[in-house]
């Protein structure tokens, strides 16, 4: 059984960091992608990066652009999320997802309402980040 577990949110001030962490267990796909989504009270959930195991490539959508960066440790079999200059905007629970196919990224699956759930099948229960103004 495949599972996601995300971790590392929290409270933290404009300006400031958090690292995400999405471990996954029962996972043994060799072509896969691991989708960063987050969704903000009283919006719809939103795909904001993702990590392409073909080819090792990231994706950003511009929002984070810059100030995120997604990141496999493969001894760990996580996938994590650096937040840097944090904004009040940002704050959302964040979730992350598993897709068995890597063109979830280069598609652009990760970022279309249209198609992220088609894509991707595993999902976290995800973690609750807030930014302060």
């Amino acid at each position: 059984e495949v599972q996601l577990v995300e971790s590392g949110g929290g409270l933290v001030q404009a300006g400031g960091s958090l690292r995400l962490s999405c471990a996954a267990s029962g996972f043994t796909f060799d072509d896969y992608a691991i989708g960063w989504f987050r969704q903000a009270p009283g919006k719809e959930r939103e795909g904001i990066s993702c990590f392409s195991s073909s080819d090792s490539s990231t994706y950003y959508v511009d929002s984070v652009k810059g100030r995120f960066t997604i990141s496999s440790d493969n001894a760990k079999n996580t996938v994590e999320l650096q937040m840097n200059s944090l904004k009040p905007e940002d704050t959302a629970v964040y979730y992350c997802a598993a897709s068995v196919d890597s063109r979830a990224c280069s598609t652009g699956a990760y970022y279309s309402r249209t198609y992220f759930y088609t894509w991707f099948h595993y999902w976290g229960q995800g973690t609750q980040v807030t930014v302060s103004s």
